[in-house]
């Protein structure tokens, strides 16, 4: 769960979306429109907007060429228009929408540029939406009986694509559950069976709105996720878009707005500065590690805390990492958190020192980490050690590695925070039924706290939650940086790593239901196998744990 946008590959989505949303806007999500081969790049409209404009005697390519990959193309949210019969995320995939129109006589396996493939996968859409109708509303529903096929032509179109007229199967929507439609259209996508897919994203579109109920926002976000997987495994759209980031001031409010409504991150922050403050609460000389230090927020309560501790603060050194890429965050660098610890550190007469390391977790050594003798060392893992590729992404391990590395440094506590859920190294329809079911949870959470209609919370969904539920969805191997792994695994990490579990005092939960408080009575509290849970109703949302 990150408060900041978080180091991407850059194949993986930069940005979704390019300013705050209208108010009551529905599904203001980006559009993409292909209109003729003879084209060239004219991004007009607003945001996301991508419209590919006739240029005369220019042809525009994305990249290097789409050859190679089945091409998947939008008209302004419509359903999805598969050129080709293999699925996009074959090697092998279709030819180029820019190559010759004229069928091959070499084909013999249903060219997507010939017509009798148009009318066959327009009957295959009709067949394939009436199985779905009648597997969601039972065979008594009034049917839809016919999905118009029709042919999209043009004096300078490469190609001919099918494209389906499926308005009347919007009727269906007020008879048909969004989360059903929503896991229909995982599986469908799962089993390469894109007819069904092509239906189901019309509906969804339908159905998916920003500003509505939780699972109307949740859906518009894993809609543009499915989307995302499509292109970037296909055209590779996703890839040239070039979205502006919000200003570092609309991003902290941002992130302040999901701080403010939900309990997530004051989770993580309360009980590690409770375990922090009683392991060290009779050191000299403190030296703290935070590995995501984000706005160093946490440690001006724990600075606070020490200072009043009988016989006088200890000196406190706090060593901050964080990559570059949460600098826009912040509006700069980590010299401006050592900046705003070292004054209120001052103003509580508190002896301080800031390092900053700004670097990934994965480029961490030992020699960035400035460790002293005679220093009492506590290390912090706020929500972020999922973000460390493990053995199943690299060779090199980062996730195990770091562990090791810390173990070495014989902490006095290390403090472990992080979501209760497993995507790490799960195939892509399971960890679709988990990203469909942890954050159906989370947006229930934020919709008691929060209006549907409030501006500041759609943009704080969209900039700070969308970007890994889309992470998760759309992208594999090394550019799936959300990789969420249950308690049990991080504990089997850790002791294989030399550390064992360090038991939590009875103030740990009581600070945390203190701050429950604030919040909606929906929120649970549980500890078993040594760990703190934080739940929504019945499902667990994170995790604390610490180690030795």
């Amino acid at each position: 769960m990150r408060a900041s946008p978080k180091h991407q590959n850059p194949a993986t989505i930069r940005r979704l979306y390019d300013q705050p949303v209208k108010e009551n806007d529905p599904f203001y999500l980006s559009r993409i429109q292909m209109l003729d081969n003879n084209a060239c790049s004219n991004t007009g409209g607003q945001g996301t907007d991508v419209s590919f404009q006739t240029c005369k005697d220019q042809v525009f390519t994305l990249e290097s060429s789409m050859a190679g990959a089945g091409f998947v193309a939008y008209d302004s949210l419509s359903a999805v228009s598969i050129s080709s019969s293999r699925s996009p995320f074959s090697p092998h995939g279709s030819q180029s929408c820019l190559s010759d129109p004229r069928p091959s006589p070499d084909n013999t396996d249903g060219s997507p540029y010939s017509g009798s493939s148009v009318v066959d996968d327009s009957n295959k859409l009709k067949h394939k939406l009436r199985e779905l109708e009648l597997s969601l509303l039972g065979p008594e529903s009034d049917t839809v009986d016919s999905c118009n096929g029709c042919f999209i032509t043009g004096d300078h179109q490469a190609a001919s694509m099918a494209s389906f007229n499926c308005a009347q199967l919007v009727d269906l929507v007020p008879k048909l559950n969004l989360k059903q439609i929503l896991v229909a259209c995982g599986q469908a996508l799962h089993d390469d069976d894109m007819l069904t897919v092509t239906g189901l994203m019309h509906v969804l579109e339908k159905m998916v709105s920003v500003s509505g109920e939780p699972i109307q926002r949740l859906g518009a976000y894993v809609l543009e996720g499915l989307r995302a997987r499509l292109e970037s495994s296909g055209s590779n759209i996703y890839r040239a878009l070039k979205c502006k980031e919000p200003t570092s001031s609309e991003l902290m409010s941002y992130m302040h707005i999901l701080f403010r409504i939900c309990p997530y991150w004051k989770f993580a922050y309360t009980s590690g500065n409770v375990v922090i403050k009683e392991v060290l609460e009779y050191e000299g000389k403190v030296h703290i590690i935070d590995f995501q230090i984000a706005q160093g927020t946490q440690w001006m309560f724990l600075i606070a805390a020490l200072a009043k501790r009988p016989g006088g603060p200890p000196s406190i050194r706090i060593t901050g990492i964080d990559d570059s890429q949460s600098n826009h965050a912040r509006g700069g660098g980590l010299h401006i958190v050592g900046q705003r610890l070292s004054e209120f550190a001052r103003s509580y007469n508190v002896p301080f020192e800031f390092h900053d390391a700004a670097m990934s977790g994965c480029e961490i050594q030992l020699e960035h980490l400035k460790v002293h003798p005679g220093e009492a060392l506590a290390v912090n893992f706020p929500y972020v050690l999922h973000h460390m590729p493990d053995e199943s992404v690299s060779i090199w391990n980062h996730r195990d590695r770091l562990l090791r590395l810390v173990k070495s440094l014989s902490p006095k506590v290390v403090t472990l925070t992080e979501q209760e859920s497993n995507t790490n190294t799960s195939p892509f329809f399971s960890r679709y039924l988990e990203t469909l079911d942890y954050y159906s949870a989370m947006f229930e959470s934020i919709d008691v706290a929060c209006p549907r209609d409030d501006k500041q919370r759609i943009n704080a969904e969209q900039h700070c939650v969308a970007r890994d539920i889309v992470n998760m969805i759309a992208c594999e191997g090394p550019e799936r940086v959300e990789r969420h792994e249950l308690h049990g695994k991080w504990r089997s990490r850790f002791m294989m790593a030399g550390f064992s579990q360090y038991p939590l005092s009875s103030s740990v939960a009581m600070a945390v239901r203190d701050m429950l408080e604030e919040y909606d009575h929906k929120y649970r509290l549980e500890e078993r196998e040594g760990a703190l849970y934080l739940g929504w109703v019945n499902r667990a949302m994170a995790t604390f744990s610490a180690w030795r």
